[in-house]
């Protein structure tokens, strides 16, 4: 099980690919819809986080580490500029751990 924060709060999740939840370290449903719920939650843009998941996915959230994970509003701005989006630094702070199971 994993646990998906912004600024410690539970992060919306954007159901697209993965109705069973969001993982990281691979390509897959569940990383697709990691990447899908950030960048919506950021750009506050469905359409244009939709237009950009699957890129974001394979350069970010598939590098993930296993155990867990620290994403930066000024690291989401920075990958978005070098795609030609201009937009603000935000002062947020998403994390993503892995719950201890039983």
């Amino acid at each position: 099980m994993v646990q998906v924060t912004v600024n410690g709060e539970p992060l919306p999740h954007v159901v697209l690919h993965s109705p069973t939840g969001y993982d990281w370290g691979y390509g897959g449903s569940g990383p697709a819809d990691l990447a899908l719920s950030i960048l919506a939650h950021y750009l506050g843009d469905r359409h244009l986080a939709e237009r950009l998941h699957q890129e974001f996915k394979w350069d970010v959230v598939a590098g993930f580490k296993e155990r867990g994970w620290v994403l930066t509003g000024a690291e989401i701005a920075a990958w978005l500029r070098e795609r030609g989006i201009a937009v603000s630094v935000r002062n947020v702070v998403y994390e993503g751990r892995r719950l201890a199971q039983g």
